[in-house]
């Protein structure tokens, strides 16, 4: 009989291996998001739950509006290419992100002992308190942080408490819809996609929870009640918006809501935020400031004309961070996003942003506020807010995704005037809210002490040039601020967040330095016996505490700060896609979600700490799997080919005598131009009763 040579006894070999190699290109070759096939399957209600998914319209939609189809656009490279570190600089940083785990361990086992299924713990008392909807609003929004700290056991009891939340109903009266679809809703969606979709149950209620919010939808105009009395839609009674409703609350369910409807394969939810986006579209140039949105809206009567104050800060923000991410999360498909953010940031750079007068004149840029008076007069309030800080995070990754390099020196300057509020407060944490003065030029001003004690006067009723220097030692007024008026800290995210986003963007070493500085002073003056607190004056010597600590504390400021101090490798697939406000920055290789929560913006970066050598290796390993399935496509069809060859010799030589095999065995070899060759102890005669093994050497073609 016919013995297959050496290469044909490796075919198998090969075609497993051409296989595996046509499955390697064919999975990187997937958008990193996609839709589900099928809508996510809602279990029966129990007997005691209204069924949302079921609920009547008043108000539906004759179409819905669907998730966008097609190529995803190439997004540019956002991530800076990181080189190797000394020894020192890794045990620093490593010291630096153990801390950071410390102070959550802390909290986390605060919240699990003394608040555990409450929405926040009181970190002084011990106590608990439920204000957003009594859902375990820390439990859920911190999903995403536990499990990025490799927390999989407290995660995993996290995830079997979730089974005994009911999100169809609450105690509440109104329901804040903005803040439930951020703390819930995002992290339900966020501990999903970073855990890849193992434990179900986080799908499943995130569309229970989003059946619910939906109906907050059911107006004449599609734009939701932002304060929703949610029992009236159970009543079935006709709902609208609100006459007065804040525009951050209006328009940041994008991500969310879109997310929801990739994952569960339900349209609705992307409908519900995309009619949103088209009002939006449609009004932002014929405000009072075009290109951005006034404050407050009249949602009932989509009119966007009456108000003339203009921000990104406070109940404005997250309606402009989230652009930039959405468009992210459609992989590009949709360039609406892309469109809103570009008007959006060019009114704010042209009116909002200014660079105040500082000793040593920094170079530094400050978000501040705007009323309109007409069409061409405006007032710069020179206010500067905690909440605004998420701009420098904002402009840094929009100047990457649409190729606007112009705008990363905007981003740094933002950045660099939280960081110089934070070093120069007396705790060396930044206030709520406080005043400075702008220069009249872009280009910088030469620093005046008297001229900044006329300001202060200007700015504080109660100064004047008796009392003058007494006041500003007893407002703790420092050189540059003329007045502060909110003293609180109420653990929040956006400056470290920012920090953390252009640290990855810039790989500039010395922000992490900043951020270091940020968290000993943060936790050595918020540091409590459960967890940490809110501050009340963060000028007083020292500040007093407040017996509160929002989730976000865990969920956002936490884990910023970790993911400073944790090392994220680049790959040519690197993206940062958004969900919930959680822009999602995506390793194509091993689907690591990172994710950047902008809501009240949120940037919710996620990932893996210390990522083996092997993943810096992926594009040269994935360039010798391209070549090397060519070469396997070639050796295989080259043994297909010889292979019937060989079935048609065998055919023919099977019809002949025996003895005369051999001969016609060489001449149909030279047929096929295959080169025999045989063994010595077979050259001799074949017999009729006992054939010997002849063996075909296919290894080279003649």
């Amino acid at each position: 009989m016919l013995v297959p040579s050496f290469a044909s006894r490796r075919t198998p070999i090969l075609l497993g291996i051409t296989l595996f190699a046509i499955y390697v290109c064919y999975f990187y070759s997937q958008p990193l998001f996609t839709s589900a096939s099928k809508p996510f399957p809602r279990p029966p209600p129990k007997d005691d739950k209204f069924d949302w998914s079921t609920r009547e319209e008043k108000f539906p939609v004759k179409f819905m509006k669907s998730l966008p189809t097609g190529k995803a656009v190439k997004i540019p490279t956002i991530q800076h290419k990181f080189g190797g570190e000394s020894p020192e600089d890794k045990k620093k940083r490593l010291e630096r992100r153990d801390a950071v785990k410390n102070a959550f361990d802390r909290s986390w086992k605060g919240y699990k002992d003394h608040a555990w299924l409450k929405d926040e713990l009181l970190p002084i008392s011990g106590g608990s308190r439920n204000h957003f909807g009594g859902w375990a609003a820390t439990l859920v929004d911190s999903l995403d942080t536990l499990w990025i700290m490799g927390m999989k056991s407290e995660f995993e009891e996290a995830v079997q408490a979730l089974k005994a939340i009911d999100f169809t109903k609450t105690d509440v009266v109104e329901i804040n819809v903005y803040e439930t679809t951020i703390r819930y809703l995002g992290g339900l969606l966020s501990a999903h996609d970073l855990t890849n979709g193992k434990y179900p149950i986080l799908l499943q209620k995130a569309v229970e929870i989003g059946d619910m919010l939906y109906a907050a939808f059911d107006t004449p105009n599609r734009l939701p009640i932002t304060r929703w009395p949610w029992q009236k839609s159970i009543d079935n009674e006709r709902q609208e918006a609100d006459h007065g409703a804040l525009i951050a609350e209006v328009g940041s369910l994008s991500l969310e809501f879109t997310r929801l409807s990739q994952l569960s394969g339900d349209p609705k939810f992307f409908d519900a935020i995309q009619r949103v986006y088209d009002i939006l579209e449609k009004e932002q140039s014929s405000t009072k400031l075009p290109g951005m949105w006034p404050i407050v809206i009249n949602a009932k009567e989509a009119d966007f004309t009456s108000d003339s104050g203009f921000s990104l800060g406070a109940m404005a923000d997250s309606v402009y961070e989230y652009l930039p991410k959405q468009y992210l999360l459609l992989g590009g498909r949709s360039k609406q996003p892309m469109k809103m953010y570009q008007s959006a940031i060019t009114a704010a750079k042209e009116t909002l942003f200014f660079r105040p007068s500082v000793p040593n004149d920094d170079d530094i840029l400050i978000s501040g506020s705007v009323r309109v008076q007409d069409a061409e007069n405006y007032d710069l309030d020179p206010q500067v807010q905690h909440l605004s800080c998420f701009a420098g995070g904002m402009v840094g990754l929009g100047s990457k995704i649409f190729s606007s390099p112009s705008d990363l020196p905007i981003a740094q300057k933002l950045v660099d005037g939280c960081i110089w509020a934070y070093k120069n407060m007396p705790s060396g944490i930044m206030p709520e809210v406080f005043k400075m003065t702008p220069c009249v030029l872009e280009t910088g001003c030469e620093w005046d002490t008297s001229e900044w004690k006329k300001e202060v006067m200007v700015e504080n009723e109660s100064i004047g040039p008796a009392n003058l220097g007494e006041k500003i030692g007893e407002f703790k007024l420092v050189p540059g601020v003329t007045s502060i008026t909110d003293r609180r800290y109420v653990l929040r995210p956006e400056a470290i967040e920012s920090i953390f986003v252009l640290y990855r963007i810039t790989g500039s070493v010395g922000l992490l330095d900043s951020a270091w500085d940020m968290f000993s002073a943060i936790e050595k003056h918020t540091k409590t016996q459960f967890g940490n607190a809110a501050l009340d004056d963060i000028t007083s010597d020292p500040p007093k505490q407040a017996d509160s600590m929002e989730s976000f504390w865990m969920a956002q400021t936490l884990k910023y700060f970790y993911l400073a101090f944790t090392i994220l490798q680049t790959s040519p697939g690197d993206l940062i896609e958004s969900i919930n406000s959680r822009i999602l920055l995506h390793r194509r290789y091993d689907l690591l979600t990172i994710g950047l929560e902008g809501f009240s913006p949120n940037l919710r970066l996620v990932t893996r700490p210390e990522d083996p050598l092997v993943y810096q290796l992926f594009p040269l390993f994935f360039f010798f799997a391209f070549i090397f399935l060519i070469y396997c496509a070639s050796i295989v069809t080259f043994e297909l080919f010889v292979w019937v060859g060989q079935q048609d010799m065998l055919a023919i030589l099977a019809s002949i005598h025996p003895k005369e095999r051999q001969g016609e065995f060489r001449r149909l070899c030279e047929v096929y131009q295959v080169r025999l060759r045989f063994e010595e102890d077979l050259e001799s005669e074949y017999e009729d009763d006992n054939e010997k093994e002849v063996l075909i050497d296919l290894e080279e073609v003649v």
